[in-house]
C-alpha cells in the first residue's frame, strides 16, 4: 500500500509499534525532515487507510481501526513496511495487526463463567498483493514475542475464515470453546491458569461472608426455664377492711380524705344522743317521786359515762373505738 509521502523515512524499522499517542518513532541518524511536515498527521493517515482496507477485505460496514479509535483506547498497532519496494523512493506498507487487553466473561469447557482480561486480536490485515508470502506469519510472530504470550492464550474478536485457517496452519489452533459473545478462544486457553474445581454458589457465598467477618459466632444463650405461676390468693376480709379504712380515712400527707365518709362525727353524735336520752329518763323519774307516788326500786342512778376518747387529724374528729377495732381485727399490714 503506497502513500504520497516517504513511508521509509517515517518508519525507520521494518515493524513499527505505535500506542494510543501515535508518536513518530525515533529518527535514524543522518536523516532530516522538513519542519513543516506534520509526522503525526502522516501516521494518522496511514492508520485510517489501513483500517478502510481491512474493513473492505472482511466485508464490514465500517472500519474498526482508525486514528481516532486508537487515541481513545489503549490499543497497540504493529505496522509492517516493505523496505525493498521503493516506488518513487517512498516505500510501501504491507499490513498491520492491532491488539489490546479487554475484560471479558468467557465460558470454559465446563460451561462456567470466568472473568478474564486476556490479550485480544482486534484487527489483522495483509495487503492482497503480498499475501501467502510469509508476511503475516512474520508480523504475528513478532507481536507474540513483544507481548510475551502464547497463541492459545489469545482471544480473537470476530475472526474471519482466513484468520482461522492461518492460526490452524501455523499454530495448530483448531478446537474452539463455544462462547456467547463475538470472541473466539481455543482449547488450552485456561490451561495456564491452574484453576481449582469450581465451587458451588452456596460455598462461594459462605467463603465471602467468612472473609468479611472472620470472628466465630458466639453460641446462643440458654434462658432459664420459666417458673410456674402459683395460685393467686385473694385478700382476707380483715385486709380488705383495713384497706378500705385507709383509703377512706387517711390521706398520704396525714390528713383525712375529703371524699371519705365522716365516721368519727357519726360516732360522736351517737354518744351525745345517748347522753340526752339518759338525762331525760332521770328527770322523768324525779317528777314521779314528787307527785306522791311510791318510788320504784330501781338501780341507783349512775354518773354519765365519759365521752369516748377522740383525737383530731386534719381538723376532723375520729372515734378511737373504731380505730381500736380495726387494729384488733387486722392480721397483717398491707403496706
Amino acid at each position: 500500500m503506497e502513500f504520497p509521502f516517504d513511508v521509509d523515512a517515517l518508519f525507520p524499522e521494518r515493524i513499527t509499534v505505535l500506542d494510543q499517542h501515535l508518536r513518530p518513532p525515533a529518527r535514524r541518524p543522518g536523516t532530516t525532515t522538513p519542519a513543516r511536515v506534520d509526522l503525526q498527521q502522516q501516521i494518522m493517515t496511514i492508520i485510517d487507510e489501513l483500517g478502510k482496507a481491512s474493513a473492505k477485505a472482511q466485508n464490514l460496514s465500517a472500519p474498526i481501526t482508525s486514528a481516532s479509535r486508537m487515541q481513545s483506547n489503549r490499543h497497540v498497532v504493529y505496522i509492517l513496511k516493505d523496505s525493498s519496494a521503493r516506488p518513487a523512493g517512498k516505500g510501501a506498507i504491507i499490513g498491520f495487526i492491532k491488539v489490546g487487553y479487554k475484560k471479558l466473561f468467557v465460558l470454559d469447557d465446563r460451561e462456567a463463567h470466568n472473568e478474564v482480561e486476556p490479550l485480544c486480536i482486534l484487527d489483522f490485515y495483509i495487503h492482497e498483493s503480498v499475501q501467502r508470502h510469509g508476511h503475516g506469519r512474520e508480523l504475528f510472530q513478532y507481536m507474540l514475542q513483544k507481548e510475551r504470550v502464547e497463541p492459545h492464550q489469545l482471544a480473537i474478536d470476530r475472526p474471519s475464515q482466513k484468520l482461522l485457517k492461518f492460526l490452524n496452519k501455523h499454530y495448530n489452533l483448531e478446537t474452539t470453546v463455544p462462547q456467547v459473545n463475538n470472541f473466539v478462544i481455543f482449547e488450552g486457553f485456561f490451561a495456564h491458569q491452574h484453576r481449582p474445581p469450581a465451587p458451588s454458589l452456596r460455598a462461594t457465598r459462605h467463603s465471602r461472608a467468612a472473609a468479611v467477618d472472620p470472628t466465630p459466632a458466639a453460641p446462643a444463650r440458654k434462658l432459664p426455664p420459666k417458673r410456674a405461676e402459683g395460685d393467686i390468693k385473694p385478700y382476707s376480709s380483715s385486709d380488705r377492711e383495713c384497706l378500705v379504712a385507709q383509703s377512706c380515712c387517711y390521706s398520704r400527707h396525714g390528713g383525712v380524705n375529703s371524699s371519705s365518709p365522716n365516721t368519727g362525727n357519726q360516732d360522736s353524735k351517737q354518744g351525745e344522743q345517748e347522753t340526752k336520752n339518759r338525762s331525760a329518763s332521770e328527770e322523768q323519774a324525779l317528777s314521779q317521786d314528787g307527785s306522791g307516788e311510791k318510788p320504784m326500786h330501781t338501780a341507783p342512778p349512775q354518773a354519765p359515762a365519759p365521752p369516748a376518747q377522740s383525737w383530731t387529724v386534719g381538723g376532723d374528729i375520729l372515734n378511737a373505738r373504731f380505730i381500736r377495732n380495726l387494729q384488733e381485727r387486722r392480721s397483717t399490714r398491707p403496706w
